[in-house]
């Protein structure tokens, strides 16, 4: 009906409304520090000229942690090479079971 407010298992949902979906627990912003990351640098060069980014510690996330470890040729070459390896082990030798090669044959 035009104008009402529509209805999920017996809920009345209103617009932008959570849906019954707990919310992500988002870290504190202060964890992160600019100092020691190369956006210092752009700090700097940024105070040099009286100015000041505001949303640079929401950047810092990306230089601390598991992200802060460069990635390289071979981590993007041999990413999942074990268990493809693996997969393609399997699919010979149920290859080599369920058909056979016929011995003397082109």
């Amino acid at each position: 009906m035009p104008g009402s407010r529509g209805h999920c298992h017996n809920k009345t949902l209103s617009m932008g409304g959570d849906h019954g979906h707990n919310k992500m627990p988002l870290p504190d912003w202060r964890q992160w520090k600019v100092e020691g990351t190369p956006l210092e640098f752009t700090k700097q060069r940024l105070a040099n000229r009286g100015l000041k980014d505001p949303w640079l510690r929401n950047e810092a996330w990306r230089y601390s942690g598991g992200f802060a470890r460069a990635v390289t040729l071979s981590d993007v070459l041999f990413r999942g090479f074990k268990w493809g390896f693996a997969a393609f082990a399997v699919a010979l030798a149920v290859e080599y079971t369920m058909f056979p090669p016929k011995k003397g044959g082109h």
